[in-house]
């Protein structure tokens, strides 16, 4: 089946046609490491995850480079607040990030180039740049590149150069030949973090990192360019004017942006006080709800973040689970024996439209309704259809915990607040006894009482089970 990407650039879906055949070379922006990861961040990072382990499943070829930008104005104002040194603070939230990754189960990008690791290169690209009379460099050690020496600006965002003066955050220096003109190089004083350039001691602007790691990483075109809702202007834009002016190539040849992140259908913001570190989240959350809540939307439809939303998705997982903790022992297809499969092809046909989760989903929804279906006449084919549901969800990196445990809220965040399994079980087997001695009065008033702090019992012949709500 033929892959479609919306292209940010031209605002339609194309038809993907790689640089290599089947290979495909992907760079992610990542994350400026001032401080933990927000919801936000965790959109954009299990977006291209899903992505990347959807186009490795396909059989592609797939080099992903997501970088770490561990320099930056942000960065050294925190690290001056904390009394730290910078590199201090970023080591330590790089090392945050890299958790809240593995907990999301999000996997390591395959080169995740850190900015401070490329200042030749950014200083070579600067210096291209000035030779070729796209920057230039003031008295005081700052360079700049002159917006208006690039005729193709704005054709990623549709906007004019003019429009900067009233879009973006303009670096004021009355120096500058063009108040539009960004910085591509900031001179440092006595004291400040900085490297020795050919225009004094100073560090990179924030837009030149990624199309030095970039280019350096994956050569002067490529196939992919992903990244958040807030980068197409000026960021993106800004990396288009430095790369194809420097290496007189296209740089990109799709792009692809995450939607944004809503709380409670407003803007996240610290001043708002809706601001949701992923750490926050996963207290409150079990990681695979808040992977399935942000996988239930296409990656580049906005996103609700609400108690609301996030309790659905839990509603939603508990339906696949309930389901699968009937066939716990059964392991899943391989994905070569998938092919000629209705509900696999449906799969395929969904995530081939622009990697269109949402309705992969809904897919996998129609499987769990027909094998709930053949449970009860046709328990072979419920068994087949089980383990091609395991392989779908193996590529999303869903419905893999254990059924009972998940249902328990075993693997959740914190339970603090709940009863532990443990007190749980002796509840159960307490309320089994007092059946067993006919006392249904102590039995209804543990059941009530379990049922009061969100724990449902579930009886059978055989047993009683438990979930939570």
């Amino acid at each position: 089946m033929t892959l479609r990407i919306y292209n940010t650039l031209t605002r339609q879906k194309e038809t993907f046609k790689p640089i290599v055949p089947g290979s495909i070379d992907m760079y992610v922006c990542g994350i400026t490491v001032y401080d933990f990861c927000h919801i936000g961040h965790a959109r954009v990072l299990v977006a291209f995850d899903v992505i990347a382990r959807y186009l490795r499943s396909q059989g592609w070829n797939l080099n992903y480079v997501r970088n770490i930008t561990d320099v930056d104005d942000k960065i050294l104002k925190r690290a001056n607040e904390n009394a730290e040194p910078y590199s201090v603070l970023t080591e330590r939230m790089i090392t945050a990030m890299h958790q809240d990754e593995s907990v999301l189960g999000v996997l390591r990008p395959d080169l995740e180039p850190r900015a401070t690791e490329y200042i030749d290169e950014i200083i070579a690209m600067i210096e291209v740049l000035i030779d070729k009379g796209h920057a230039y460099a003031l008295e005081n050690g700052d360079v700049y590149y002159q917006i208006n020496s690039f005729s193709e600006y704005g054709k990623l965002s549709k906007r004019s150069p003019e429009d900067l003066l009233t879009t973006a955050r303009i670096d004021a220096n009355l120096n500058k030949k063009d108040q539009r003109d960004f910085a591509l190089w900031k001179s440092a004083g006595v004291g400040e973090v900085s490297w020795q350039s050919p225009w004094g001691p100073g560090r990179p602007g924030w837009h030149i990192e990624c199309s030095a790691m970039s280019t350096c990483c994956l050569g002067a075109t490529f196939d992919i360019h992903g990244g958040g809702p807030d980068l197409p202007f000026p960021h993106h834009e800004n990396e288009i004017a430095q790369s194809e002016a420097a290496t007189g190539q296209k740089y990109v040849n799709y792009w692809m942006h995450a939607g944004a992140v809503r709380v409670d259908n407003e803007k996240m913001s610290k001043s708002l006080g809706n601001f949701f570190t992923i750490k926050e989240v996963l207290k409150k959350y079990h990681p695979e709800i808040v992977r399935y809540f942000l996988l239930s939307s296409h990656y580049r439809s906005p996103i609700n973040y609400s108690e609301e939303n996030l309790i659905e998705a839990k509603t939603g997982l508990e339906r696949f689970y309930m389901t699968l903790r009937q066939f716990s022992d059964i392991q899943p297809t391989l994905l070569s024996d998938l092919k000629g499969s209705k509900y696999y092809d449906y799969f395929i046909a969904a995530m081939n439209d622009d990697f269109n989760t949402r309705e992969a989903i809904a897919v996998m929804y129609d499987m769990i309704r027909q094998i709930n279906t053949m449970i009860a006449t046709n328990k072979q084919e419920a068994f087949k259809l089980v383990a091609e549901l395991k392989a779908l969800g193996d590529i999303f990196d869903i419905l893999g915990s254990d059924p009972e445990d998940f249902m328990k809220g075993d693997v959740a965040g914190s339970q603090s607040d709940s009863l532990a399994p443990s007190e749980i079980d002796a509840l159960v087997l307490k309320r089994a006894d007092a059946k067993k001695n006919q006392d249904f009065l102590l039995a209804d008033q543990i059941r009530s009482d379990l049922l009061a702090q969100g724990v449902v019992l579930e009886d059978s012949r055989e047993a009683t089970s438990w979930r939570r709500e």
